[in-house]
């Protein structure tokens, strides 16, 4: 249970809530809330701000500001038949940046959007950011052989046109196992998933195979936090966060032992934690 803040401190909580324009016509979904150090949480594959609902509702009653936006084609933000690779994500993140003022911001990235935080960092720099972290992070890409990328490519689009709901289901398993969740929170996660549109799946998902940001990893020139799963069966560590730690001087690495991919839906109170720890430093 949280404790009741006080009328000053509850007169900090203002919500904010809104959509910004892309320079190619589209608009991003946004929710900006609370007051003190800035944290822009980037959501992974399919889903939308809802998803990091615990880390900021949390953070923001331990006095941060947090900033979290949908993806082009996710939850609220507009459809887009284009822009969905790491360069047009990048310069997502960059309007976000820019369109909110922000600076000395920390990028809190799940997954894919580690991959994201990298080429962002690599076309803009690192002059209005304070630290990131990579959560379960894909970084620096799960397939650097290209040979590698077809079938699995191939596979996981057919699936989606046939029956999504169904494939989303399938990938739940290894997004959460081997931890223990209600069904009441796999019913939640699969419904934010199915509210991007089927086109931003099939085409985040392109990105998220032919990911391979190894070039773009010297530009995090920032303090670096990263966090993964021991057990994370969608992107194992040895293929990951091992990797991104070798590849960033200075950086940290923390292994939650037998945690899953969805460290923020199963480990939310150790990552809230862990996030205030970094901010603080």
């Amino acid at each position: 249970m949280y404790a009741i803040a006080d009328l000053a401190a509850r007169q900090t909580l203002r919500p904010s809530r809104g959509l910004i324009p892309t320079p190619d016509g589209e608009q991003l979904y946004y929710e900006d809330m609370g007051d003190g150090p800035t944290l822009l949480f980037v959501h992974g594959w399919a889903m939308n701000t809802e998803f990091w609902e615990r880390q900021t509702a949390d953070l923001v009653r331990q006095g941060h500001r947090c900033v979290a936006y949908d993806q082009r084609g996710c939850g609220r933000s507009s459809p887009a038949a284009a822009g969905h690779d790491l360069d047009g994500l990048a310069d997502d993140l960059a309007t976000v940046i820019e369109r909110l003022g922000l600076d000395r911001v920390t990028l809190v990235a799940h997954s894919m959007g580690a991959c994201q935080v990298a080429r962002y960092l690599s076309r803009y720099g690192a002059e209005r950011v304070a630290g990131a972290i990579l959560v379960a992070g894909t970084a620096p890409g799960l397939f650097p052989d290209p040979a590698s990328r077809t079938e699995p490519l191939a596979a996981q689009v057919t699936m989606m046109m046939a029956d999504r709901p169904a494939y989303v289901a399938t990938m739940a398993e290894p997004f959460f196992a081997p931890e223990q969740v209600s069904p009441h929170v796999v019913a939640w996660g699969t419904g934010l998933v199915l509210r991007a549109t089927l086109h931003a799946a099939i085409e985040h998902t392109r990105t998220n195979i032919n990911a391979d940001v190894r070039a773009d990893m010297a530009a995090f020139t920032c303090p670096t936090l990263i966090i993964h799963g021991s057990a994370d069966q969608s992107c194992p560590p040895e293929r990951s966060a091992e990797l991104a730690h070798a590849m960033i001087p200075g950086s940290e690495l923390l292994v939650y032992e037998g945690a899953s991919h969805a460290l923020p839906l199963t480990r939310g109170e150790q990552l809230v934690a862990d996030i205030a720890r970094f901010v603080r430093r």
